[in-house]
């Protein structure tokens, strides 16, 4: 039954009735309420006429396709939610539909098990979102000082939603948390102010929000990233920006911006380098490429500990901080 996610109604759609009826019937037993259509016109009219937190579209139908109701749906009913299905595995075709907003893909023929967890994780990346767009709401009306508390309880809340989010996924379980406690580590072996380190634990939990715009099949690829991909895949330093910025400070902001900035400059699109980085973007980089090294990856198993700590001190004053990798090497029990 649904326990971790809030239950809302689910339009199916695809024009072969057989499809629908089975991803149906098995999302009932999770106790979601499903709903169905056959094209693109009738699930229109049930949109609008149910309100459906998601919808899971086939690409391929007759008339209009599945690329094209996305449009609409994205432009017209914001708050919904896609997962798009599709019988052919081209990934060009699942990076158009992401970039149209589609929160995920499921393929044909299906696994239906495998059709639950994504539903369940794309109705906890709907939540994320309407977190959001409830606090920016309540900042309208509040005053400075209730304000603060909501933006505690907000970041508190979405800090939480991010735990449940990367639990899905056994390369990304607790990542953010780890990445947080290096930081913060790292900080306090450099004498920084409460100040300092509190946006630092921030920008840190926070900084891999934008995935969840980021095709997980290009994430967890076994293999070596094309260009293009991994073009996308980098789309969530700016994606992620954009989600948190209503309820961060500026200096959190930029942290997040530039968290994947290599320090001689050389880093994907970059424009700054050395002390032009933020400084806590300097920490959290280190941060985040050891426990990802120290981790298994689908293109590779997790290195030892002493293994990354040779490899950050191999790329000490390319990709990062000379400086914080000193401080990085004072941190306990690495």
């Amino acid at each position: 039954m649904v326990t971790s996610i809030e239950s809302s109604t689910i339009l199916v759609v695809d024009d072969e009735k057989s499809i629908r009826r089975a991803i149906t019937k098995r999302l009932a037993r999770e106790g979601h309420q499903c709903i169905e259509a056959g094209n693109a016109e009738e699930a229109i009219e049930q949109i609008r006429a149910n309100q459906p937190g998601l919808v899971i579209l086939d690409v391929m139908m007759p008339g209009r396709s599945g690329n094209q109701l996305l449009a609409d749906i994205v432009t017209s009913f914001p708050e919904t939610a896609v997962i798009m299905v599709t019988a052919v595995v081209d990934i060009n075709i699942v990076i158009e539909c992401m970039k149209g907003g589609a929160h995920d893909y499921i393929t044909k023929p299906f696994d239906l098990e495998q059709v639950v967890q994504t539903v369940d994780k794309v109705l906890d990346k709907r939540k994320l979102e309407l977190k959001i767009k409830e606090f920016q709401e309540s900042l309208k009306n509040e005053v400075e000082a209730q304000r603060k508390e909501i933006r505690k309880l907000f970041l508190n809340s979405i800090e939480a939603l991010i735990y449940a989010l990367e639990a899905k996924d056994k390369y990304t379980a607790g990542h953010s948390r780890r990445v947080a406690d290096i930081a913060v580590a790292i900080s306090e072996q450099m004498s920084l102010s409460a100040e300092d380190l509190d946006n630092i634990r921030w920008a840190a939990l926070l900084h891999d929000t934008g995935k969840i715009a980021v095709d997980p099949a290009v994430i967890n690829k076994p293999g070596r990233l094309t260009p293009e991909e991994y073009r996308h895949v980098m789309t969530h330093v700016a994606v992620g920006a954009g989600i948190v910025k209503p309820i961060v400070s500026q200096q959190v902001l930029e942290i997040i911006l530039f968290h994947h900035a290599f320090y001689n400059g050389t880093g994907f699109e970059q424009t700054i380098k050395e002390e032009e980085i933020p400084l806590g973007s300097r920490v959290i980089t280190i941060a985040d490429s050891y426990d990802a090294m120290i981790s298994d990856r689908p293109y590779r198993t997790a290195l030892t500990s002493g293994q990354g700590v040779a490899e950050i001190r191999r790329c000490s004053g390319t990709q990062f901080d000379p400086n914080v990798v000193t401080a990085f090497l004072r941190v306990p029990l690495l």
